[in-house]
């Protein structure tokens, strides 16, 4: 080896020297300022208690929506039992006023028909009866007799008195056939007892005889 490169060598060596101590630096300077990024795994672990909390959310919330329900349904209860009571009192108070309509209707036609009792009971005396006007009785009877007539159809009864009429089984009885030149077939002959409707319902029947048609020669 050459002098001048005995000479060049201790430079050498002073350069190699820093370039190593700069390169042995620079990891140091990059560790000291840059901040490792964490794992996968620490990330799950960091973000696992969070879990719990975010489970927990639908689950009080299913809660509040029952309690919710619960509420509502007794207050449903609630409504339900006021009105059944509601409806029970104004059924009881409806039959109650119909009640006291029919009696005070029936005290009406009762505090008239006492007057026809009383007119009988005068006709009836022995002490108005000393003369023995048959005649004049008779026609106290018949007064008494229009007098009762007309209360009942005042209530609204009607009698039923169809003779000649067409036979109605509905609001005839018929109790036998008779012949007659006079009646045509299935007409009433004879009523043997009359029937009577209040207003628009049957009260009873009249009983009645029916034309069977001229008789057969």
């Amino acid at each position: 080896m050459s002098e001048e490169n005995k000479t060049q060598d201790p430079q050498n060596d002073d350069i190699m020297k820093e370039a190593e101590e700069i390169l042995s630096s620079e990891p140091q300077d990059e560790v000291s300022q840059t901040t490792p990024e964490p794992s996968a795994a620490e990330s799950t672990a960091e973000t696992s208690p969070e879990q719990p909390a975010e489970e927990k959310a639908p689950e009080s919330q299913a809660e509040a929506e029952i309690e919710s329900l619960k509420s509502q349904l007794n207050e449903s209860k609630d409504r339900y039992v006021r009105l059944m009571a509601e409806f029970d009192n104004y059924r009881r108070r409806t039959a109650k006023e119909q009640l006291d309509i029919i009696e005070t209707a029936n005290a009406k036609l009762l505090e008239k028909l006492s007057e026809v009792l009383d007119n009988f009971e005068r006709a009836s005396h022995p002490d108005n009866n000393k003369q023995k006007d048959y005649d004049s009785f008779a026609k106290g009877i018949q007064m008494i007799h229009d007098q009762f007539a007309k209360i009942l159809s005042d209530a609204g009864l009607e009698q039923l008195d169809p003779v000649g009429e067409p036979f109605d089984p509905n609001i005839h009885e018929a109790l036998m056939n008779q012949p007659s030149d006079t009646v045509p077939e299935s007409h009433v002959v004879q009523v043997f007892q009359k029937g009577y409707r209040l207003k628009n319902k049957l009260l009873k029947t009249a009983k009645v005889i029916v034309s069977s048609g001229p008789v057969s020669k």
